[in-house]
């Protein structure tokens, strides 16, 4: 029996290996495409015409700087909104929400969280859009704006549903200690119990932010898709392209080993590039807040 249960622990184990160095040959494979189709638009097209402020393919323009700058706006908006929403959302169920109350708000997150994003997008562009354009009184409710709104509301399920589970996992005992020295409910929420799940809250602001930046079909759908190079804020209000949007709206007419082709390989590298460095800072304040917190209680 001894000896079945080693074997059963062995095996287990090496299938969680396996599992675990798939996905890094995975992720291996999918940069190793990138680069092979990508890199070619390096020798095709000049870096100052790449980075150029017009993206017009049919005259030979891929100035990709309107498509990023599009889709930093897009979801630094988004995340102006997903954040704080989010957040106190996650304390009200965590800390605040009745047992029963709580009990039905976790899982209709979770069910928000769920929503296929172009049925958030048929939404943002049958409702949303027609209210921003009569309430703000702009000539098109299809702008960075609205997608800002859109994408905020998708990024607001992740945010609330890893934050909560950062505070649920906060020990009892910090709570009890904080009122025993006479703190209130809101100040042991705020000054313990949300320091104390910072990493776990920075983790979930950051997979939000990927959750917005790696959105296509929405943000495709209530932008307005024009790729302008912002010029002030009032650009919030007018109608933006981010890099995922041009790369599904353009792949599917391409002729394949052509420079357009090419260059929408480059900029799904750019969009690779922003997702590696957001994971990067994400990991660097995870581990500083949890060595931060080791060097606390010791």
């Amino acid at each position: 029996m001894i000896a079945r249960n080693r074997l059963t622990e062995i095996g287990v184990t090496r299938l969680i290996q396996l599992a675990g160095f798939s996905s890094i040959i995975f992720m291996g494979m999918i940069l190793y495409f990138l680069l092979t189709e990508g890199v070619p638009a390096l020798g095709e097209v000049s870096l100052r015409e790449l980075f150029s402020s017009r993206w017009y393919p049919i005259e030979g323009f891929y100035g990709i700087l309107p498509l990023i700058t599009g889709s930093l706006m897009v979801t630094i908006g988004a995340m102006l909104i997903a954040v704080p929403f989010g957040l106190c959302a996650a304390v009200y169920i965590s800390e605040v929400a009745p047992p029963r109350l709580a009990a039905v708000l976790k899982p209709l997150v979770e069910i928000l969280a769920g929503l296929p994003s172009v049925v958030l997008g048929f939404l943002g562009i049958v409702i949303l859009s027609p209210f921003l354009r009569r309430f703000l009184d702009l000539p098109t409710g299809l702008t960075a704006f609205t997608g800002s709104l859109l994408l905020g509301g998708i990024a607001i399920p992740t945010v609330i549903s890893i934050s909560e589970d950062a505070l649920n996992n906060v020990p009892r005992s910090y709570r009890e200690a904080a009122r025993a020295l006479g703190a209130t409910g809101w100040q042991t929420i705020w000054g313990v119990t949300v320091p104390a799940a910072r990493s776990g809250i920075l983790t979930a602001v950051m997979l939000g932010v990927g959750r917005a930046m790696g959105e296509t079909m929405a943000v495709m759908m209530v932008t307005g898709n024009a790729p302008v190079l912002p010029s002030s804020l009032g650009a919030l209000f007018e109608p933006a392209r981010t890099m995922t949007a041009t790369i599904a709206s353009e792949m599917g007419e391409v002729a394949t080993g052509s420079e357009h082709y090419h260059v929408l390989f480059f900029i799904g590298i750019v969009l690779f590039l922003f997702s590696l460095v957001v994971n990067l800072i994400a990991s660097r304040l995870v581990f500083r807040s949890k060595g931060r917190a080791e060097r606390v209680l010791s």
